[in-house]
Parts: C-alpha cells; sequence; structure tokens
C-alpha cells in the first residue's frame, strides 16, 4: 500500500520498510481496553482498539510508528493502556509527552489515573507515574526564603517556551498587583506539596513568578541549603523511578539540542499532539541578541557578582547603533561585517567575566548568602556567550541555521537579532528516537492524503518505521458541511473586504451566533468584531478581551454567542454541542511571505528539485485548516458547518491539496443551502444530514 493510499484509507497502514516485523501484542489487551472503557461508561470504539494494537506492537518491537487518530478515537487510552502494560510487564521506563497544559491535564488528572485503576488486576504491581516539566515551572524555596536576590527586570531570555504553559492560561486573581501576587506566592510556599506552578489558582503573572522561580543554570545544586526540599529536583527523583513519565514538547526541545539529561532514561517515548513537535523544537533552540539583552547582563554581573564589564557596556552600546542600520529581515549571508567586531567583544568579555568568577569560587571568596546572585549572574553571561558563540559561527553559511534581524515590537525597544535552526528532523531523529520505540499520534498527521509532511518534519524516514490511519467514530459526511464561498473575491492585504463582512454576518445570523471565527492576524479578527458588533444582535466575543480559558467558558455557556480570534483558537478550543454549530475560516493562513525559517526552507527544498511552496507554505496552510476545521465535529451528536471565506480553497492549483487534509465533510459552494441548514440546526432541527 502506498503512502497516498493509507492518507485516504480509514484504517490503513503504510510499512515503510519491508524488513520490518510486527510482534504480535499482548492477547488480553483488547479485553483489557473493554473493561477500562466499560469502567469509565463508555462504548467500544473500533478505531481505539485499532490504535491500541498498533501501539502495542511498536512497544513490543522497539519501532516507529505515527498513528493519525481523529478527535473522539479515545487515543489518549489507545497509548496509555499499553504503554502501562508494557512499561510495568518490561521494566521499561516510557514517557508520554504533550504540546498543551489541557492535554497534559487530561491525560494526568484523569485518563492515567482511570487506566491505571482498571489495570490494576492485570500487573505485577501499582504503576509509578510522575510528571516533569522544566525547572523554571517549580516555586523555587530558596529564592523565596531571601537566598536570591529579587528579580526586578525578568529573566535574560524568555523561559516560558520550556513548558506548555501562557500567561492567559494562567488567570490572575483581583489582586493584581505585583506586591500582592507575590505575598500570595509566598504564602502557597508554605502549603503546596509540589511547588508547581500549574497547581496555583488563581494563577499569577509572569513576573510574579519570575520572584519565585529560577532557571536550572540559576540554580546553586549541591550548594543549596534546601537541596532536600527541592521541588524540581523532587520532581527529578520521581521522574528517574517512575514507570511512566509525563511531560511537554519543549523538555524534548531541551533533549535534541544537545541536553538529553533533562529527561530520565527511557526505552520507550510516545508523543501526543506530534504535529506540533517540529515547531515546538524549533522554538526551543531560537535565542536573540539585543543591546538590551548584554546590559542587563553587564548590570546583573556588577551588581551581584561584582565585576565590572565596561568592554560589554561599550559593545551594548555598538549593537545598539549598528543594530538599527542592519534592513530588517533575514540575513541570508550571516552576520553583517560591521556587527563582527561587536558581537566578538561581547563573547571575549563573557568568557573573562565567567573565568573571574570561577576563581572567586574556588579561591572561597564571597559570601554565602551572596552565592544565588552570583548564580544568577553566572547564568546570564553563560547564555549571552553562547549566544554570541553561535552568531560568530559559520551554522547560516553551513545552512544550519537561519538568522534574521527583528524591529522592537513596543515603543522605544530596540532591534534584534534571531537565529534558528534550519531543519530539526535530523536532531529529533538521532537524539530522540534512536534506539527507542517510538510512536507518535495527532488528528492531523497526514496532509494532502499522506504522511510524507509528517515523516519529513521529524525525521522519521531517516530508517524503517510503520503509518497508519485509524477510523474515526464520526461520521463526518453526515456530520457537516464545507462550505467554500467561491464567489467572494480572493482575500487581499488590506483586511477582510466588505464582501467577505456580509458574508460572515449572514452565515452567523443563520447560526444565530454559535460561531467560532478563526482569523489569519489579530488585525482581521479585530475589524471583523469591530464591525458585526454593529450590525448584529448577537454577542462577539474576542481573544484579548479576556484569557482563552475564561472566553471559552463564555462561548460554551452562551449558544447565542460568537468567539473570534486567531492562533490560539485554531488548535486549542473543544466545545461540543450547539455552543459551536458554525466554524468561520477568513483565509487560507498561509505563513507570511517574508518569514525567515520558512523562506529559507523553502529555499533548500527548491534548490533540490523540489516545489518549496507546497512543501512548505502549502503544507503549514494545510496542518492549521485541519486544525480549524476540527473544532466543529467534537462528539457523534455535533452537527454543524466549516464555512472557508477564502475562494482559493476552489480555484487555485494547490487548493484540492488543502481540500484532503480536511475532515471529510460533505463540500458545498451553495450559500443559501449552507444558511438555510444552519437556520434548521439552530431552531433545534438535524441539519446538515
Amino acid at each position: 500500500m502506498s503512502p497516498d493510499d493509507a492518507g485516504s484509507d480509514a484504517g490503513g497502514t503504510v510499512p515503510t520498510d519491508d524488513d520490518v516485523s510486527r510482534p504480535d501484542p499482548p492477547s488480553h489487551l483488547d479485553s483489557v481496553l473493554d473493561e477500562v472503557i466499560a469502567a469509565m461508561g463508555g462504548a467500544r470504539r473500533e478505531g481505539q482498539h485499532q490504535m491500541a494494537t498498533e501501539v502495542a506492537a511498536a512497544l513490543a518491537g522497539a519501532e516507529h510508528l505515527l498513528v493519525q487518530a481523529g478527535t473522539g478515537t479515545g487515543k489518549s487510552l489507545a497509548y496509555l493502556i499499553p504503554a502501562l502494560l508494557h512499561a510495568v510487564g518490561n521494566e521499561e521506563r516510557t514517557i508520554v509527552s504533550t504540546a498543551t497544559l489541557a492535554l497534559q491535564r487530561q491525560v494526568l488528572g484523569h485518563d492515567l489515573p482511570l487506566a491505571a485503576e482498571s489495570l490494576r488486576r492485570h500487573l505485577p504491581r501499582e504503576p509509578q507515574v510522575a510528571l516533569l516539566k522544566g525547572w523554571h515551572n517549580y516555586l523555587c524555596l530558596h529564592k523565596v526564603a531571601g537566598g536570591y536576590p529579587a528579580d526586578d527586570e525578568g529573566t535574560l531570555f524568555d523561559a516560558a517556551a520550556a513548558a506548555p504553559s501562557a500567561a492567559e492560561e494562567h488567570p490572575e486573581g483581583q489582586d493584581d498587583s505585583l506586591g500582592g501576587q507575590v505575598l500570595r506566592l509566598r504564602r502557597w510556599a508554605e502549603e503546596t506539596s509540589t511547588g508547581d506552578r500549574d497547581d496555583l489558582v488563581p494563577g499569577v503573572s509572569d513576573r510574579a513568578w519570575r520572584q519565585v522561580s529560577l532557571t536550572s543554570l540559576e540554580c546553586l545544586g549541591q550548594r543549596c541549603p534546601l537541596l532536600n526540599d527541592c521541588f524540581p529536583e523532587h520532581a527529578r527523583r520521581a521522574a528517574r523511578e517512575a514507570d511512566l513519565v509525563v511531560t511537554n514538547h519543549a523538555m524534548l526541545g531541551i533533549a535534541a539540542s544537545g541536553s538529553p539529561k533533562v529527561l530520565p532514561e527511557h526505552q520507550v517515548l510516545i508523543v501526543d499532539e506530534a504535529h506540533e513537535l517540529a515547531d515546538r523544537v524549533t522554538a526551543q533552540a531560537t535565542v536573540e541578541l539585543s543591546a538590551a539583552s548584554v546590559e542587563r547582563t553587564a548590570r546583573l554581573a556588577r551588581r551581584h557578582a561584582g565585576i565590572a564589564l565596561s568592554a560589554l557596556e561599550d559593545a551594548a552600546t555598538h549593537l545598539r547603533t549598528n543594530l538599527g542600520l542592519v534592513p530588517e529581515g533575514r540575513l541570508p549571508q550571516g552576520l553583517p561585517a560591521e556587527l563582527v567586531p561587536t558581537v566578538r567583544s561581547i563573547a571575549e568579555a563573557c568568557r573573562e567575566a565567567m573565568t573571574a568568577v570561577r576563581s572567586e569560587q574556588t579561591q572561597g571568596q564571597g559570601k554565602a548568602e551572596e552565592a544565588g546572585g552570583r548564580a544568577m549572574a553566572t547564568s546570564a553571561l553563560l547564555v549571552l556567550f553562547e549566544i554570541a558563540e553561535r552568531l560568530l559561527s559559520d551554522s547560516v553559511a553551513e545552512r544550519i541555521d537561519v538568522l534574521w534581524c527583528e524591529r522592537g515590537r513596543a515603543p522605544g525597544e530596540g532591534s534584534r537579532l534571531k537565529i534558528a535552526p534550519l531543519d530539526v528532523a535530523g536532531p529529533i531523529a538521532s537524539e530522540l528516537f534512536a534506539e527507542r520505540a517510538a510512536v507518535l499520534t495527532s488528528a492531523t498527521l497526514t496532509l494532502g492524503g499522506t504522511f510524507d509532511h509528517a515523516v519529513r518534519s521529524v525525521g522519521m524516514g531517516f530508517g524503517p518505521h510503520r503509518a497508519v490511519q485509524v477510523s474515526s467514530p464520526f461520521d463526518y459526511g453526515k456530520q457537516g458541511i464545507l462550505y467554500v464561498a467561491s464567489h467572494l473575491p480572493p482575500p487581499g492585504r488590506d483586511g477582510t473586504a466588505q464582501e467577505a463582512l456580509d458574508e460572515l454576518a449572514g452565515l452567523i445570523e443563520a447560526a444565530g451566533g454559535r460561531t467560532l471565527g478563526l482569523f489569519s492576524s489579530r488585525r482581521g479578527a479585530q475589524a471583523a468584531a469591530e464591525a458585526l458588533r454593529e450590525r448584529l444582535d448577537t454577542e462577539i466575543l474576542l481573544q484579548g478581551e479576556d484569557s482563552i480559558p475564561a472566553l471559552v467558558r463564555r462561548f460554551s455557556a452562551e449558544p447565542a454567542t460568537s468567539l473570534f480570534g486567531t492562533l490560539s483558537l485554531w488548535q486549542g478550543v473543544d466545545v461540543p454541542g450547539e455552543a459551536c454549530q458554525l466554524v468561520v475560516i477568513d483565509r487560507i493562513p498561509f505563513p507570511r511571505p517574508d518569514d525567515p525559517i520558512r523562506q529559507a526552507r523553502q529555499e533548500v527544498v527548491a534548490a533540490g528539485g523540489g516545489n518549496g511552496f507546497m512543501t512548505v507554505a502549502a503544507s503549514h496552510a494545510a496542518l492549521l485548516l485541519a486544525q480549524g476545521a476540527g473544532r466543529l465535529v467534537r462528539g457523534v451528536a455535533d452537527r454543524g458547518v466549516v464555512a472557508v471565506l477564502d475562494p482559493r480553497l476552489r480555484t487555485a492549483r494547490y487548493g484540492s491539496f488543502l481540500a484532503k487534509s480536511l475532515p471529510p465533510l460533505w463540500p458545498t459552494t451553495d450559500g443559501d443551502l449552507v444558511r438555510a441548514a444552519l437556520r434548521r440546526l439552530s431552531g433545534g432541527g438535524d441539519a446538515p444530514a
């Protein structure tokens, strides 16, 4: 069977190496899964059983497997049950990674406990489960006790990417002052048993959290007087002893970037939400250099390590001036010649400062209570040194990295250099998948009907692997309509056209609200919300006007409401039932043509004789379209319409590739038919079946 066949066959399998043999899964797996689902009050789903069988075979044979399992399959239990049976039965530690906090909570708080309880009589002992996150996600007791100076300016480089948490997923309490939040954190430090930020409800701002947390580089390690009570150390110890460890894609990114010991030794890796893995690894390996970051490092070194770095301060001044002269955008030739002396002086100053700090520590100089401040200074110096060295290397010329200049986002904010890996498939394959079983699963691994993009992006093509698409419990052709408004003009650069706004207004009126509006830009979402609030009687919620969880709760609770937003909503909303009966996509979500990473990747593909646009830009758009369209049908009783206000999905040459990436909804270009179906639905009818 070809990959094309597998992409279109709901039960297809793609062996990519004729010599791959498939061990038989445990003979009792099918009955065990039935037993677990029955205990949860659920019904048998053939796709779930098929997936569990494939996962069990992959674990037994130490294979590499991709599984596309659509919404409603129950994929987390389909991998957790064979994973627990294998991990405990074979004493092989398994790591499960998720991209989002929502799925991590579901796995840890719901699926794993139920699976472990139901499997008790099938296992020789109770499975040990642990959660592992990046260091800064845990409260530092030594910092709370005054062992570190206050972090007035924030961390040198944003650490928020090291976990699937975001500020908007930590809605703050009523006392939103920094002082009030820090006081609440100090009280919480005396109560918490985990120190995990995600256990703090309500949450606090990133700035407040920085007052009580550290990066791993800033930690004193064995020199910390509170080592025995250290929350991140406890989490790592539990992970080293666990049968199954739940973590996140950013931790995998750290491991893939050359720090494999961030994870405990393991023989099995399962990656859920695997469509996001390559982008998360890329983000984890992306760093930046600005005059502000150099100045802050110099201040930290002077204030907490007693080292005056006039050379570093001078370099910051030169960097600010020279960066202002560098054109915005990609720098395909690498670091501009006029910046080389400045960046070299930054690296040399950091090296000298780190040597001085180490010498002081070796000679026992400095007060013990100042150790935390010195660790912060040393960490900042090391990070800055490594960035400077990377910029001075030949990595851009050798097509390992992509370099670009970016203007400040806020008034008064200077320019910055950013550098990212061109391709992460090799590191993912060698650091994450080599010499262990690896299972990658998602609802959107096939694009254009094949697994080619997924295989290519994570390096599965470097060795034998299998790819499987399991059957869905949903009848998409009867549950939903795919409406392409082919009569509209193609979207332009000046925002949403009036014709598209008219079309959108008519659809929302017919649906009686109940609309999730997915826009390719924040500006487009805001303009549409402002325009339609004046025309419609139903309420429109807008991303940015409250935290995403709060907006989604309101949208779910109030059916005669619409919610407009951008990327976070394309992938992060699960609202089954009548509250979401219309999903509107304003345009095909191609990446910006000046996106430096995708621009460079397209050039590499074209240089190799391939189609760079289809391989990179169209695949990016197809993945987002599939994710967005997947917001509609979340349960077997859901009915509704996905409306795409971009005629190119129907008229452009690449339109068929994009359409094949979407759930197989019933297609139409008849707007009158669609509006009639929505009116029947909003009145409690059975459309679109």
